[in-house]
């Protein structure tokens, strides 16, 4: 039969229906191996404060290191299932505890509480997922370094306002991705420096344990896999168990990760329609109709775009149940942990996938020249080239360029077409021969002096 970890006052068996509506175990169970790296920890302090024998000490921690290893095979081929009647993954834990060692896993909770246990575990949780997604997101990069060394030298055409405005190379526009998902990399770097592991809060008054005895036992067991010293000494046990600061900013960076990938996945999927037509989406990663034979439709790219207002979602979930909770810790708190896990999981899948879709994306070269024939986009390159050639100041420049084009498209003629004497209506200095020169890609992307042409560099 199952134990609770509370119950001595009750009387009265809690009611099924709500027992059910509470229990956590359908998804904190994600949790098993933090919880029982917080359990080994406590076990080792335990002893350090004579509560355990040695002997004793030796047992729990096999114990909890073969519970380990069947509930993470279990998640692994999805054969998982709590012991019946655990309401959340530290009662599982502790009932498979106690079913190896016996009335020995009756020390195994003592001085801690679940308040103290569950703020460790989704520290360490986040810890974790944050150093998983930096190393999706460093694949990632390394991809648009990929796209961007394969077409070096390709123009394409920038927008504003989702018109066509200047010639750009192709590697210069995934460059702001590639400097959009560093930020993000960063991001998630400085929280991983910033957020710090500790246990010994207690329900939320502390505990006789020695504070520096969790300490040296967090680094020794866990502090070197996360590649970083994530011990800190918290200075109130109260804010400790009530703080779930670490989520919502965790949270809010993934926000803007998901952010840019839904930037991204739209801009391709305007890009790959047939009134674009600048991009070939691979066929791997697109979907048919049921009715339409002829339609590839961006299915991934949609779904990325789609998650996004679900991950905005769960942030805002987590920010209203935190906005008015009484210190310290609040039942409330339980369901933060649905909605962190749903959004690291789908970026995560996310990230996963995105990287070798962009290896075999093809760009349309030669519907792209077309497009880039039109002499409307290089109207500011004439107008500079007017400034600082012929001295003309800028806003008689920028208004006699605007004027040639209008004059053009009356005339249903590209401004290149236009006569040296018509030319000159507009500005004396003109020819045909600087309207040549001037107005195309590679002039316009040449004369941009104030950026850099380099490729950008990945930083671990």
């Amino acid at each position: 039969m199952t134990k609770k970890l509370w119950g001595g006052r009750f009387k009265k068996e809690v009611n099924r229906e709500f027992f059910e509506f509470q229990k956590s175990i359908g998804y904190d169970y994600k949790l098993a191996e933090e919880d029982i790296l917080h359990s080994m920890i406590h076990v080792v302090v335990l002893r350090k404060s004579d509560i355990l024998s040695p002997a004793e000490e030796k047992r729990l921690l096999a114990a909890l290191e073969e519970v380990n290893k069947e509930i993470k095979e279990g998640i692994r081929e999805n054969r998982y299932r709590p012991v019946a009647g655990a309401e959340d993954i530290h009662t599982d834990i502790q009932n498979r505890v106690e079913h190896k060692v016996g009335t020995l896993a009756a020390k195994l909770h003592a001085l801690r509480s679940r308040n103290d246990q569950v703020v460790f575990d989704e520290k360490y949780y986040c810890l974790r997922a944050a150093q998983d997604i930096r190393a999706l997101l460093l694949n990632l990069l390394g991809n648009l370094l990929f796209l961007m060394k394969k077409y070096p030298e390709q123009p394409f055409v920038g927008y504003t306002h989702t018109q066509r405005a200047q010639a750009i190379l192709f590697r210069h526009y995934l460059g702001a991705f590639f400097h959009m998902f560093e930020r993000d990399n960063e991001q998630l770097k400085r929280f991983h420096h910033n957020v710090f592991l500790y246990i010994g809060a207690g329900a939320l008054a502390g505990s006789h344990l020695r504070r520096e005895d969790y300490n040296k036992a967090i680094k020794e067991l866990i502090s070197q896999g996360l590649g970083f010293e994530k011990i800190q000494s918290v200075e109130n046990s109260l804010d400790n168990v009530s703080n779930r600061d670490f989520i919502i900013e965790f949270m809010s960076i993934l926000s803007v990760v998901q952010m840019h990938l839904s930037r991204l996945a739209e801009d391709l999927i305007l890009y790959s329609t047939q009134e674009f037509n600048f991009v070939d989406l691979p066929e791997e990663f697109c979907t048919g109709s049921s009715l339409m034979p002829h339609k590839k439709n961006p299915d991934f790219l949609e779904l990325i775009r789609g998650y996004t207002g679900m991950i905005y979602g769960n942030l805002v979930a987590v920010l209203t149940t935190m906005k008015g909770l009484p210190l310290t810790y609040d039942r409330d708190m339980q369901l933060n942990k649905k909605p962190l896990f749903s959004s690291v999981e789908t970026i995560k899948d996310e990230l996963k996938i995105l990287p070798e879709f962009l290896k075999k994306l093809k760009l349309n070269n030669d519907v792209i020249a077309r497009a880039l024939e039109a002499k409307s986009l290089y109207a500011t390159e004439l107008a500079e080239f007017l400034v600082c050639n012929k001295q003309v100041p800028f806003r008689d420049a920028h208004t006699l360029v605007g004027k040639m084009i209008r004059y053009a498209e009356d005339k249903g003629k590209q401004i290149d077409s236009l006569s040296d004497a018509e030319l000159k209506k507009f500005c004396p200095s003109l020819t045909r021969g600087i309207i040549k020169t001037v107005m195309n890609p590679r002039y316009a992307i040449a004369s941009k002096k104030s950026i850099s042409h380099k490729n950008p560099r990945i930083r671990s």
